[in-house]
């Protein structure tokens, strides 16, 4: 897709006035070599250009994004530029979350275990996601929290001017759901992989929020790491594809890495309005996931699949009044989002690549495949609830790879 750039009216409070190239190529020399070449040709203000997806973050310059489109044209490159938007964290605080529940039995935490372990089979797991790289993108985490001083954990921000510790709470929460203590401790259990190795990326700031350059860079900082599974409890209210997720989404399973995203919380279905899903999990590439309580049904806020390719609920996960650790002297707390939603499943990805060797494409098969289909409409929560199958399950039914989107 090759698109100039437009002269927009006043900036979105969702645009930061920067502007995004996306060079979508698995050609590794044209991302390392030649697109940093070209911006330099052309003397724009390159804010940061992460080579492994082939996104780079611009200031804006009409007359020079006009000559670079010009240049790729002519060197039939693939382009796409667009403007930088904002992502927030994807939780909603004290909120108990209403709810569309079947009659099923119910889940309820208890003195051993949260709902969610319960719900998606882990506490019947061998597996721990030993030897497994799991990045969780997001506000930062506290080093310091008790529950994890036997883990190992790598930490970098990408947040200006802020470091790696978690100053507002959120990314702590992810990072405990999917890689905490599941044994009962002072506290229940409440980590799906509690000894998969933590990548935490810090790409939103203390009040919750980031955009397209800090996301990218940890995207591009969690390949290099070689993480199997990155996690991204964030999002934009946006309806379209947005590209540098596309091509983030692809380059991330080439290089056998699975990223798992929050579907959105902009969803009332109490109020008749069911949402629908966001970026960064609207890319075709990228395992949307949605939310639901412990009688599995959809939470009021889950958002729903979009009438297009890229736009769809790929699994559902639980997302309501969930447990997890916290920053600061709280050290725990409950709430619900499809934040909470998509932790759980970067864990069971945790689980499953530790006892299967699956990664990239065959890995994203294997939790779709697996997935314990529901009574609700999988324009809510895809092909199901996110679960741990057994070992000899999976050996005995090869995972298929999805294919590609052609629309991509």
């Amino acid at each position: 897709m090759d698109a100039a750039p437009t002269t927009p009216g006043p900036t979105s409070t969702a645009e930061t006035g920067r502007w995004l190239v996306v060079v979508d190529t698995d050609d590794v020399d044209v991302r390392h070599r030649e697109v940093p070449e070209m911006l330099a040709a052309e003397g724009l203000s390159v804010v940061g250009y992460y080579p492994r997806l082939g996104v780079a973050v611009v200031e804006r310059d009409d007359d020079r994004l006009e000559g670079l489109r010009l240049r790729c044209r002519q060197r039939r490159r693939p382009l796409t530029l667009l403007p930088e938007r904002t992502y927030q964290a994807l939780d909603r605080p004290g909120d108990a979350a209403d709810s569309t529940a079947p009659a099923d039995p119910p889940f309820a935490d208890t003195a051993e275990h949260t709902w969610g372990l319960q719900a998606v089979r882990a506490v019947a797991s061998a597996a721990t996601g030993a030897g497994v790289k799991v990045a969780v993108l997001d506000t930062g985490f506290a080093v310091d929290h008790p529950d994890f001083r036997d883990h190992q954990i790598t930490a970098e921000s990408f947040i200006d001017g802020e470091g790696p510790e978690d100053g507002h709470g959120h990314g702590t929460h992810c990072i405990g759901t999917a890689c905490g203590p599941r044994t009962a401790g002072t506290v229940r259990g409440y980590g799906v992989a509690p000894e998969a190795e933590i990548f935490a990326g810090k790409v939103l700031g203390a009040d919750g929020g980031g955009s397209d350059a800090s996301i990218l860079a940890g995207l591009d900082w969690a390949l290099q790491q070689e993480c199997a599974v990155i996690s991204m409890s964030l999002g934009s209210d946006v309806r379209e594809v947005h590209p540098p997720y596309v091509a983030a989404g692809r380059r991330a399973l080439e290089q056998g890495s699975l990223i798992v995203a929050a579907a959105g919380n902009n969803a009332s279905r109490s109020a008749g309005d069911p949402g629908f899903v966001g970026a960064p999990a609207n890319s075709p590439f990228v395992l949307a996931v949605g939310a639901v309580d412990a009688e599995l049904g959809i939470a009021d806020f889950s958002a729903r699949t979009l009438p297009r390719r890229g736009g769809q609920v790929d699994v559902a996960a639980p997302g309501v009044e969930i447990f997890s650790s916290w920053a600061g002297e709280q050290r725990h707390r409950t709430i619900s989002g499809t934040s909470m939603a998509t932790p759980h499943v970067a864990g069971v990805a945790a689980l499953l690549a530790e006892s299967t060797g699956l990664r990239g494409r065959a890995l994203w098969a294997a939790i779709v495949q697996e997935a314990v289909r529901l009574d609700l409409p999988s324009l809510d929560v895809g092909s199901g609830l996110t679960v741990v199958p057994p070992v000899e399950q999976l050996a005995e039914a090869p995972a298929e790879e999805p294919a590609e989107d052609p629309a991509t």
